[in-house]
């Protein structure tokens, strides 16, 4: 039986330079990546562009099901992913809900890949 050599690791420090401290620390991309996981869902993406075609800025939950063909609840999970990844803000009225695009959130996702 041929055993293949077992490479040692080698102490030269002309090897490699350290590459540096990450650009992103773990917190920061723990965070930027809830925002991609949010928008990693089709029906999310759809929710936000609803939103954000509206000619107010706002869509009330209401309005939100039938064109997804998905229950409210269904749908309101959506927009709670997306709230919490800072995407929508959602304001309450009387029973309803009303979400409207964080100001400048759609910029600052652009603004992440741009930096990696």
């Amino acid at each position: 039986m041929n055993s293949l050599p077992v490479l040692q690791p080698t102490t030269d420090e002309t090897c490699c330079a350290p590459a540096g401290a990450p650009a992103l620390g773990a917190e920061e991309a723990r965070q930027k990546a809830l925002v991609f996981k949010a928008l990693a869902d089709p029906n999310r993406l759809r929710l936000l562009s609803i939103v954000k075609a509206e000619p107010d800025g706002e869509s009330c939950v209401c309005d939100l099901s039938g064109p997804l063909d998905l229950s409210q609840p269904t749908v309101s999970h959506h927009l709670k992913i997306l709230v919490e990844a800072g995407l929508l803000h959602r304001e309450k009225r009387g029973t309803w809900a009303y979400f409207s695009l964080v100001p400048g959130a759609l910029d600052d996702v652009a603004g992440i890949l741009a930096a990696l």
